[in-house]
């Protein structure tokens, strides 16, 4: 009874957090309806997409505790301390990726404010330097858990991550106009040869 309500509670806490997470990424667009305070709410947005983040990892911990009884396998084929040197390989990039982003983007990771301007540092390589180290550290989680099955869902949070950075952008294209659209010409989605 547990694993198939934690199954639900992963499922949709992953869906709210896309949904959240886009609401707090269109303060441009929003301000049209609602005017000055939009910005105020989408912090809101962010804010509640970060809890519902939260709730997923939990929801990964207790998968681990009490796996779905259909006969995935429970532990992957390899032993845990390989699981775990993988698991260091991919979060040691992917979290200073996040850091480096969150850095350069400043109070704009959590507060949208509609005098900010567009950022510079690691933006100067790529558009979305957070999306890229935050997608990519579900896959150590579900290693160091030594999951299957949380490998597999891992994958799920790739699209989830691509429609939040599409739905950015949509606003961002609002927000800047045409010196976001010639950034977009000059710096690829993710790292790209030069």
């Amino acid at each position: 009874m547990i694993a198939w309500l934690n199954l639900a509670v992963l499922v949709l806490s992953s869906v709210f957090f896309l949904f959240f997470y886009v609401m707090s990424v269109s303060p441009a667009r929003l301000e049209r309806r609602l005017g000055e305070k939009a910005f105020r709410r989408c912090m809101h947005y962010r804010i509640a997409s970060g809890v519902l983040e939260g709730v997923t990892v939990l929801s990964y911990v207790i998968y681990w505790l009490y796996p779905l009884p259909i006969g995935f396998p429970l532990v992957l084929p390899w032993s845990w301390l390989l699981s775990i040197a993988i698991a260091l390989v991919i979060a040691a990039p992917s979290t200073y990726l996040m850091y480096i982003g969150v850095r350069d983007a400043g109070r704009e990771t959590l507060e949208p404010k509609k005098e900010h301007t567009m950022y510079g540092g690691i933006y100067e390589r790529m558009r979305h330097p957070q999306a890229l180290g935050e997608f990519l550290l579900w896959f150590p989680i579900a290693l160091v858990l030594n999951s299957p099955f949380l490998l597999l869902y891992s994958f799920v949070w790739i699209p989830i991550f691509y429609i939040m950075c599409v739905f950015e952008e949509r606003d961002l294209l609002i927000r800047y106009g045409q010196a976001y659209e010639e950034y977009r010409k000059r710096v690829g989605f993710f790292p790209r040869k030069r």
